[in-house]
Protein backbone atom coordinates (compact mmCIF):
# COMPACT_ATOMS: atom_id res chain seq x y z
CA UNK A 1 0.00 0.00 0.00
CA UNK A 2 2.81 2.22 0.74
CA UNK A 3 4.68 1.39 -2.54
CA UNK A 4 1.30 2.41 -4.40
CA UNK A 5 0.78 6.00 -2.70
CA UNK A 6 4.22 6.35 -3.17
CA UNK A 7 3.69 5.89 -6.80
CA UNK A 8 0.77 7.78 -6.87
CA UNK A 9 2.47 11.06 -5.52
CA UNK A 10 5.00 10.77 -7.60
CA UNK A 11 3.22 10.46 -10.85
CA UNK A 12 0.45 13.52 -9.75
CA UNK A 13 4.16 15.25 -9.30
CA UNK A 14 5.94 14.62 -12.66
CA UNK A 15 2.29 15.16 -14.53
CA UNK A 16 2.34 18.91 -12.78
CA UNK A 17 5.92 19.54 -13.68
CA UNK A 18 5.86 18.55 -17.45
CA UNK A 19 2.08 20.27 -17.71
CA UNK A 20 4.12 23.51 -16.17
CA UNK A 21 6.68 22.66 -19.03
CA UNK A 22 4.62 23.09 -21.68
CA UNK A 23 5.36 24.92 -25.02
CA UNK A 24 5.03 28.43 -25.11
CA UNK A 25 3.07 29.62 -28.99
CA UNK A 26 5.64 32.42 -30.07
CA UNK A 27 5.88 35.99 -28.93
CA UNK A 28 4.37 38.64 -31.10
CA UNK A 29 7.11 40.31 -32.72
CA UNK A 30 6.33 44.32 -33.23
CA UNK A 31 6.72 45.61 -36.75
CA UNK A 32 8.38 49.35 -37.05
CA UNK A 33 8.60 49.94 -40.28
CA UNK A 34 8.84 53.98 -40.30
CA UNK A 35 4.43 54.90 -40.41
CA UNK A 36 3.55 53.90 -36.92
CA UNK A 37 -0.10 54.02 -37.36
CA UNK A 38 0.40 51.12 -40.16
CA UNK A 39 2.80 49.49 -37.47
CA UNK A 40 -0.08 50.29 -34.31
CA UNK A 41 -3.11 48.40 -36.96
CA UNK A 42 -0.73 45.54 -37.90
CA UNK A 43 -0.16 44.98 -34.59
CA UNK A 44 -3.95 45.32 -33.23
CA UNK A 45 -4.73 42.88 -35.88
CA UNK A 46 -1.99 40.07 -35.31
CA UNK A 47 -0.97 40.94 -31.64
CA UNK A 48 -2.03 37.81 -29.18
CA UNK A 49 -6.17 38.98 -28.26
CA UNK A 50 -4.95 39.50 -25.10
CA UNK A 51 -3.49 42.77 -26.05
CA UNK A 52 -5.58 44.04 -29.01
CA UNK A 53 -7.11 46.56 -26.60
CA UNK A 54 -3.46 47.96 -25.33
CA UNK A 55 -2.85 48.01 -29.23
CA UNK A 56 -6.02 50.20 -29.81
CA UNK A 57 -4.86 52.69 -27.10
CA UNK A 58 -1.95 53.02 -28.25
CA UNK A 59 -2.90 53.54 -31.76
CA UNK A 60 -5.10 55.93 -31.12
CA UNK A 61 -3.21 57.90 -29.70
CA UNK A 62 -0.84 58.41 -32.37
CA UNK A 63 -3.81 58.65 -34.79
CA UNK A 64 -5.03 62.23 -32.75
CA UNK A 65 -1.44 63.02 -32.90
CA UNK A 66 -1.41 63.22 -36.74
CA UNK A 67 -5.44 64.66 -36.63
CA UNK A 68 -6.85 60.93 -37.90
CA UNK A 69 -9.27 61.67 -35.66
CA UNK A 70 -11.51 59.61 -37.33
CA UNK A 71 -9.15 56.60 -37.02
CA UNK A 72 -9.26 57.38 -33.36
CA UNK A 73 -12.78 57.63 -33.25
CA UNK A 74 -12.75 53.78 -34.60
CA UNK A 75 -10.05 52.64 -32.53
CA UNK A 76 -11.55 54.01 -29.50
CA UNK A 77 -15.34 52.61 -29.82
CA UNK A 78 -14.08 49.06 -30.22
CA UNK A 79 -11.69 49.39 -26.98
CA UNK A 80 -14.65 51.24 -24.93
CA UNK A 81 -16.86 48.78 -25.87
CA UNK A 82 -14.37 45.79 -25.11
CA UNK A 83 -13.99 47.36 -21.60
CA UNK A 84 -17.39 48.10 -20.76
CA UNK A 85 -18.49 44.51 -19.53
CA UNK A 86 -14.73 42.83 -19.52
CA UNK A 87 -14.96 42.89 -15.47
CA UNK A 88 -17.10 40.27 -14.05
CA UNK A 89 -17.22 38.16 -17.11
CA UNK A 90 -13.70 37.12 -18.84
CA UNK A 91 -12.64 33.68 -18.51
CA UNK A 92 -9.39 34.77 -18.75
CA UNK A 93 -9.44 37.55 -16.16
CA UNK A 94 -10.97 35.36 -13.89
CA UNK A 95 -7.78 32.23 -14.82
CA UNK A 96 -5.11 35.45 -14.34
CA UNK A 97 -6.56 35.40 -10.46
CA UNK A 98 -6.04 31.69 -9.88
CA UNK A 99 -2.61 30.85 -8.20
CA UNK A 100 -1.34 29.34 -11.16
CA UNK A 101 -1.73 32.08 -13.71
CA UNK A 102 0.17 35.05 -14.70
CA UNK A 103 -1.64 39.02 -14.40
CA UNK A 104 -0.14 39.24 -17.75
CA UNK A 105 -2.80 36.52 -18.79
CA UNK A 106 -5.66 38.17 -18.55
CA UNK A 107 -7.13 40.72 -21.08
CA UNK A 108 -5.88 43.62 -20.96
CA UNK A 109 -7.85 46.96 -19.99
CA UNK A 110 -5.35 49.12 -18.17
CA UNK A 111 -4.86 50.40 -15.03
CA UNK A 112 -7.60 53.30 -13.94
CA UNK A 113 -5.54 56.27 -15.15
CA UNK A 114 -5.36 54.34 -18.82
CA UNK A 115 -8.83 53.81 -19.15
CA UNK A 116 -9.68 57.23 -17.54
CA UNK A 117 -7.32 58.54 -20.59
CA UNK A 118 -9.66 56.68 -23.19
CA UNK A 119 -12.69 58.44 -22.50
CA UNK A 120 -11.38 60.98 -22.12
CA UNK A 121 -9.94 61.30 -25.91
CA UNK A 122 -12.99 59.76 -26.78
CA UNK A 123 -14.45 63.05 -25.09
CA UNK A 124 -11.99 65.29 -27.09
CA UNK A 125 -13.07 63.96 -31.04
CA UNK A 126 -16.57 64.41 -29.66
CA UNK A 127 -15.74 67.84 -28.69
CA UNK A 128 -14.19 68.51 -32.23
CA UNK A 129 -17.27 67.58 -34.13
CA UNK A 130 -19.08 69.96 -32.01
CA UNK A 131 -21.11 67.47 -30.36
CA UNK A 132 -20.14 68.85 -26.46
CA UNK A 133 -23.07 66.79 -24.95
CA UNK A 134 -21.51 63.43 -25.70
CA UNK A 135 -17.71 64.73 -24.78
CA UNK A 136 -19.22 65.44 -21.29
CA UNK A 137 -21.01 62.19 -20.87
CA UNK A 138 -16.98 60.34 -21.76
CA UNK A 139 -15.81 62.96 -19.03
CA UNK A 140 -18.39 61.96 -16.46
CA UNK A 141 -17.07 57.85 -17.03
CA UNK A 142 -13.63 59.06 -16.83
CA UNK A 143 -14.64 60.10 -13.31
CA UNK A 144 -16.98 57.45 -12.26
CA UNK A 145 -13.89 54.83 -13.09
CA UNK A 146 -11.71 57.39 -11.18
CA UNK A 147 -14.21 57.27 -8.18
CA UNK A 148 -14.30 53.41 -7.58
CA UNK A 149 -11.01 53.37 -5.38
CA UNK A 150 -10.63 52.19 -1.72
CA UNK A 151 -8.88 55.41 -0.95
CA UNK A 152 -11.53 57.93 -1.08
CA UNK A 153 -9.21 60.94 -0.21
CA UNK A 154 -8.14 60.64 -4.04
CA UNK A 155 -11.42 59.47 -5.52
CA UNK A 156 -12.62 61.33 -8.88
CA UNK A 157 -9.94 63.67 -8.33
CA UNK A 158 -9.31 64.93 -12.16
CA UNK A 159 -9.11 68.50 -12.62
CA UNK A 160 -9.76 68.45 -16.09
CA UNK A 161 -12.84 66.41 -16.09
CA UNK A 162 -14.46 68.48 -13.72
CA UNK A 163 -14.02 71.66 -15.23
CA UNK A 164 -14.56 70.45 -18.58
CA UNK A 165 -18.01 68.94 -16.94
CA UNK A 166 -18.68 72.14 -15.60
CA UNK A 167 -17.89 74.19 -18.89
CA UNK A 168 -20.26 72.33 -21.13
CA UNK A 169 -23.22 72.37 -18.46
CA UNK A 170 -22.82 76.17 -18.96
CA UNK A 171 -22.57 76.25 -22.28
CA UNK A 172 -25.51 73.75 -22.30
CA UNK A 173 -27.84 76.54 -20.24
CA UNK A 174 -27.26 74.71 -16.94
CA UNK A 175 -25.55 75.68 -13.98
CA UNK A 176 -21.54 74.30 -14.01
CA UNK A 177 -20.41 76.13 -10.59
CA UNK A 178 -20.52 72.88 -8.63
CA UNK A 179 -18.13 70.82 -11.14
CA UNK A 180 -15.79 73.72 -11.23
CA UNK A 181 -15.42 74.20 -7.59
CA UNK A 182 -14.12 70.65 -7.19
CA UNK A 183 -11.99 71.19 -10.08
CA UNK A 184 -10.61 74.51 -8.66
CA UNK A 185 -10.40 71.93 -4.90
CA UNK A 186 -8.11 70.29 -6.61
CA UNK A 187 -6.33 72.05 -8.73
CA UNK A 188 -2.26 71.68 -8.32
CA UNK A 189 -1.39 74.07 -10.63
CA UNK A 190 -2.93 76.93 -11.52
CA UNK A 191 -5.71 78.97 -10.79
CA UNK A 192 -8.74 77.87 -13.69
CA UNK A 193 -9.85 80.38 -15.75
CA UNK A 194 -13.40 81.70 -15.53
CA UNK A 195 -15.94 80.03 -17.73
CA UNK A 196 -16.34 82.38 -20.74
CA UNK A 197 -19.48 80.51 -22.40
CA UNK A 198 -19.45 82.50 -26.03
CA UNK A 199 -15.86 80.74 -26.78
CA UNK A 200 -16.22 78.72 -30.00
CA UNK A 201 -13.16 76.74 -29.74
CA UNK A 202 -11.55 74.77 -27.19
CA UNK A 203 -7.18 73.74 -27.21
CA UNK A 204 -6.80 70.32 -25.03
CA UNK A 205 -3.27 70.25 -25.04
CA UNK A 206 -0.79 66.73 -23.56
CA UNK A 207 2.24 67.98 -21.88
CA UNK A 208 5.10 65.14 -21.42
CA UNK A 209 6.26 61.60 -21.38
CA UNK A 210 3.91 59.40 -18.83
CA UNK A 211 4.50 56.46 -16.26
CA UNK A 212 5.67 53.45 -16.82
CA UNK A 213 4.76 50.37 -14.49
CA UNK A 214 7.12 48.30 -13.11
CA UNK A 215 7.21 45.48 -10.70
CA UNK A 216 8.94 44.65 -7.37
CA UNK A 217 8.91 42.11 -4.31
CA UNK A 218 10.27 38.84 -4.01
CA UNK A 219 8.22 37.80 -6.48
CA UNK A 220 7.67 40.89 -9.02
CA UNK A 221 4.21 40.70 -7.70
CA UNK A 222 4.03 44.66 -6.82
CA UNK A 223 2.97 47.21 -9.49
CA UNK A 224 4.73 50.21 -8.99
CA UNK A 225 5.51 53.14 -11.26
CA UNK A 226 8.10 55.73 -12.49
CA UNK A 227 7.68 59.06 -13.79
CA UNK A 228 8.25 59.72 -17.89
CA UNK A 229 11.66 61.27 -18.58
CA UNK A 230 11.58 64.95 -18.40
CA UNK A 231 9.99 67.27 -21.62
CA UNK A 232 7.72 69.34 -22.22
CA UNK A 233 5.73 70.63 -18.77
CA UNK A 234 4.13 73.89 -20.33
CA UNK A 235 3.40 75.61 -24.06
CA UNK A 236 2.30 78.72 -25.60
CA UNK A 237 -0.07 78.97 -28.15
CA UNK A 238 -0.68 81.96 -30.83
CA UNK A 239 -3.45 81.99 -32.75
CA UNK A 240 -5.16 85.06 -34.16
CA UNK A 241 -3.45 87.63 -32.34
CA UNK A 242 -3.91 85.77 -29.06
CA UNK A 243 -1.24 84.57 -26.99
CA UNK A 244 -2.18 81.60 -24.54
CA UNK A 245 -0.14 80.23 -21.94
CA UNK A 246 -1.08 76.21 -21.31
CA UNK A 247 -0.28 75.28 -17.89
CA UNK A 248 -1.45 71.81 -16.58
CA UNK A 249 -4.08 70.65 -14.73
CA UNK A 250 -4.12 66.97 -14.28
CA UNK A 251 -0.56 64.97 -13.96
CA UNK A 252 -0.84 61.53 -14.90
CA UNK A 253 1.59 60.19 -12.89
CA UNK A 254 0.03 61.80 -9.54
CA UNK A 255 -2.50 60.05 -10.90
CA UNK A 256 -1.35 56.55 -11.58
CA UNK A 257 -0.23 56.33 -8.03
CA UNK A 258 -2.70 58.02 -5.71
CA UNK A 259 -5.27 56.04 -7.08
CA UNK A 260 -5.62 53.91 -3.70
CA UNK A 261 -5.30 49.72 -3.27
CA UNK A 262 -6.84 47.74 -5.76
CA UNK A 263 -8.51 44.32 -6.42
CA UNK A 264 -5.67 42.93 -7.41
CA UNK A 265 -3.45 44.25 -4.98
CA UNK A 266 -4.58 41.55 -2.79
CA UNK A 267 -5.16 38.68 -5.16
CA UNK A 268 -1.19 39.38 -5.73
CA UNK A 269 -0.41 39.15 -2.61
CA UNK A 270 -1.89 36.36 -1.52
CA UNK A 271 -0.06 34.21 -4.48
CA UNK A 272 2.70 35.76 -3.22
CA UNK A 273 1.89 34.34 0.39
CA UNK A 274 1.26 31.20 -1.21
CA UNK A 275 4.23 30.78 -3.48
CA UNK A 276 6.46 31.48 -0.56
CA UNK A 277 5.16 29.07 2.28
CA UNK A 278 4.77 26.11 -0.56
CA UNK A 279 8.24 26.53 -1.16
CA UNK A 280 9.23 26.48 3.16
CA UNK A 281 6.53 23.27 3.11
CA UNK A 282 8.54 22.00 0.09
CA UNK A 283 12.19 22.66 1.54
CA UNK A 284 11.11 20.78 4.87
CA UNK A 285 9.67 17.91 3.58
CA UNK A 286 12.57 17.59 1.52
CA UNK A 287 15.43 17.98 3.83
CA UNK A 288 13.55 15.48 6.29
CA UNK A 289 12.67 13.33 4.03
CA UNK A 290 16.29 13.34 2.34
CA UNK A 291 17.50 12.28 6.52
CA UNK A 292 14.59 9.55 6.91
CA UNK A 293 15.73 7.68 4.50
CA UNK A 294 19.31 7.19 5.61
CA UNK A 295 17.67 4.88 8.00
CA UNK A 296 16.55 1.62 6.62
CA UNK A 297 13.33 1.16 8.39
CA UNK A 298 12.30 4.37 7.62
CA UNK A 299 13.31 4.98 3.62
CA UNK A 300 10.23 4.05 2.40
CA UNK A 301 8.20 6.55 4.62
CA UNK A 302 10.78 9.16 3.92
CA UNK A 303 10.75 8.47 0.20
CA UNK A 304 7.03 9.38 0.48
CA UNK A 305 7.81 12.55 2.67
CA UNK A 306 10.58 13.80 0.12
CA UNK A 307 7.81 13.06 -2.66
CA UNK A 308 5.26 15.77 -0.47
CA UNK A 309 8.24 18.10 -0.61
CA UNK A 310 9.00 17.29 -4.21
CA UNK A 311 4.75 18.67 -4.55
CA UNK A 312 5.21 21.93 -3.06
CA UNK A 313 8.34 23.17 -4.42
CA UNK A 314 6.46 22.15 -8.07
CA UNK A 315 3.13 23.94 -6.52
CA UNK A 316 5.61 26.87 -5.49
CA UNK A 317 7.45 27.33 -8.85
CA UNK A 318 4.06 26.90 -10.64
CA UNK A 319 2.60 29.67 -8.81
CA UNK A 320 2.60 32.86 -10.93
CA UNK A 321 1.86 36.40 -8.51
CA UNK A 322 4.02 38.59 -10.97
CA UNK A 323 2.18 42.29 -11.48
CA UNK A 324 1.19 42.70 -15.19
CA UNK A 325 3.52 45.57 -16.17
CA UNK A 326 1.64 45.89 -19.47
CA UNK A 327 1.63 49.43 -20.11
CA UNK A 328 -0.26 52.48 -22.72
CA UNK A 329 3.51 53.71 -23.39
CA UNK A 330 2.68 56.18 -25.44
CA UNK A 331 0.09 58.35 -23.07
CA UNK A 332 1.34 62.06 -22.06
CA UNK A 333 2.04 63.15 -18.08
CA UNK A 334 0.36 66.20 -18.04
CA UNK A 335 -3.18 67.95 -19.28
CA UNK A 336 -3.88 71.27 -20.24
CA UNK A 337 -6.82 73.22 -21.47
CA UNK A 338 -8.09 76.63 -23.40
CA UNK A 339 -10.49 78.19 -25.02
CA UNK A 340 -11.06 81.28 -26.93
CA UNK A 341 -13.44 82.87 -29.94
CA UNK A 342 -12.30 82.73 -33.35
CA UNK A 343 -13.75 84.23 -36.72
CA UNK A 344 -15.01 81.66 -39.24
CA UNK A 345 -11.92 80.60 -41.39
CA UNK A 346 -8.38 79.32 -41.51
CA UNK A 347 -6.37 80.59 -38.67
CA UNK A 348 -2.68 79.43 -38.18
CA UNK A 349 -1.65 78.04 -34.50
CA UNK A 350 2.07 78.54 -33.83
CA UNK A 351 2.87 76.48 -30.86
CA UNK A 352 5.84 76.80 -28.49
CA UNK A 353 6.99 74.02 -25.83
CA UNK A 354 8.95 74.70 -22.81
CA UNK A 355 10.72 72.11 -20.17
CA UNK A 356 9.61 72.85 -16.13
CA UNK A 357 12.32 75.10 -15.56
CA UNK A 358 10.74 77.53 -18.59
CA UNK A 359 13.52 76.45 -21.21
CA UNK A 360 12.24 76.28 -24.90
CA UNK A 361 12.37 73.51 -26.06
CA UNK A 362 12.43 74.43 -30.16
CA UNK A 363 12.86 71.03 -31.86
CA UNK A 364 9.17 70.47 -30.36
CA UNK A 365 7.91 73.62 -31.60
CA UNK A 366 5.20 73.41 -34.67
CA UNK A 367 2.88 75.18 -36.61
CA UNK A 368 -0.90 74.17 -37.19
CA UNK A 369 -3.71 75.38 -39.46
CA UNK A 370 -7.31 74.96 -38.16
CA UNK A 371 -10.59 75.76 -39.59
CA UNK A 372 -13.40 77.35 -37.88
CA UNK A 373 -16.71 76.72 -39.64
CA UNK A 374 -19.79 78.69 -39.03
CA UNK A 375 -21.71 75.96 -38.43
CA UNK A 376 -20.15 74.46 -35.61
CA UNK A 377 -20.59 76.43 -32.52
CA UNK A 378 -17.86 74.53 -30.81
CA UNK A 379 -15.04 72.85 -32.09
CA UNK A 380 -11.79 72.11 -30.68
CA UNK A 381 -8.02 71.24 -31.83
CA UNK A 382 -6.08 68.77 -29.88
CA UNK A 383 -2.14 69.41 -29.60
CA UNK A 384 0.53 67.39 -28.52
CA UNK A 385 3.87 67.83 -27.87
CA UNK A 386 4.71 64.17 -28.78
CA UNK A 387 5.49 63.93 -32.42
CA UNK A 388 3.10 60.64 -32.79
Amino acid sequence: MKARCLTLTLGTAGALFFTGCATQAPLFQYRDTGDPVEDGIHAIENAPAKDRVLWQYRTAAIAMRLHKYDLAESLLDDALASIGGIITNDKAARKARSLFHAESDKRFIGEPYERVMAYYYRGILYWVKGEIDNARACFLSGQFIDGDTENREYAADYVMLDYLDGLVMQKLGNEGSNARDQAEANSRYETLPPYEVDHNFALFVELGIGPRKYATGDYLEELRFRSGKKQAHSAVVRIAGQKLDILPYDDLYYQATTRGGRVMDHILGNKAVFKSSTSEVGDVALLGGTLMMTDRNLREAGAAVAAIGLISKIFSASTNPTADTRTWDNLPQYLGFKSLKLTPGDHRAEVHFFDDEGKPLKDLNRSITVNVTEQLRNSALFISSKKH
